[in-house]
């Protein structure tokens, strides 16, 4: 058996280089002379500190306060009329900060760029839902997932979790199961807390299913009465199925006769 290495400072480092095969950096190629990127380059280049053609798309690097000004110039300059997508992406195990990328498309060239910025943890980030109005939601999600504020949105507030929840599920930080507070949410917010001892924590795994559960589940071939004392095994029934539902495809079909 293999020598167990602890995996506490995993974010550090590439994940589990001791087990699994990890897929080498995607190739970065220089943008080439006389190409709509280079014009993109050089219509940015006072915001772009860094730039290079990764997988056919150009991507940029900007300052976090510029990101309004770069957008506008992409949208109203160089043709990218539409963002696709924007997010953040938690590096602050590593950096202490958040990379927020922005996904334009033009349509015309059928182009794409990627602008990507850094932030620290505390900061916040200017809204673009003035120029894109996809972003309206999208910026929502990154405060709700992330806990990235973003000034002068039109309306901030959580959009997939309930206003009062505690914690940014999207963090690597935060259990896959939901911490303490996750597994009490819903028995605090619909019974109260002195219910705790009588209901018990919720169940946050869907792939658990309690063979021993007679009245959530059913257990084909070993059916029980509903309610029925789960510690009392079900002997084995034969399972019996429907003959009319289904049809033998093996038999030859009939042969209509010629017509004479």
């Amino acid at each position: 058996m293999r020598k167990y290495t602890p995996k506490d400072t995993l974010q550090k480092k590439a994940y589990y280089t001791d087990r699994f095969w990890v897929a080498p950096r995607v190739p970065r190629d220089e943008i080439k002379e006389e190409t709509h990127f280079a014009d993109v380059v050089k219509t940015l280049q006072k915001y772009v500190s860094e730039s290079y053609v990764e997988l056919g798309q150009l991507v940029l690097h900007i300052k976090p306060k510029d990101n309004l000004a770069v957008l506008e110039l992409l949208r109203d300059k160089c043709g990218y009329a539409m963002c696709s997508e924007l997010s953040a992406v938690d590096y602050l195990a590593q950096s202490g900060e958040f990379e927020i990328f922005y996904q334009m498309l033009n349509l015309t060239l059928a182009k794409r760029a990627r602008v990507v910025c850094r932030i620290k943890q505390n900061e916040s980030i200017e809204s673009i839902v003035p120029l894109f109005k996809m972003a309206n939601f999208a910026e929502r999600e990154m405060f709700d997932m992330f806990g990235i504020y973003v000034n002068n949105h039109p309306y901030l507030k959580r959009i997939i979790m309930p206003d009062d929840w505690s914690g940014h599920p999207l963090l690597k930080t935060y259990p896959l199961q939901g911490d303490e507070a996750a597994s009490w949410y819903e028995v605090d917010k619909i019974f109260g807390k002195e219910y705790r001892d009588i209901i018990g924590p919720e169940n946050r795994d869907p792939a658990k299913v309690d063979r021993y559960d007679t009245q959530r589940f059913s257990r084909v071939g070993y059916e029980v009465p509903f309610g029925a004392d789960p510690s009392v095994e079900a002997e084995a029934k034969e399972i019996e199925y429907s003959k009319t539902a289904f049809v033998n495809y093996q038999k030859k079909p009939k042969q209509l006769k010629k017509k004479r």
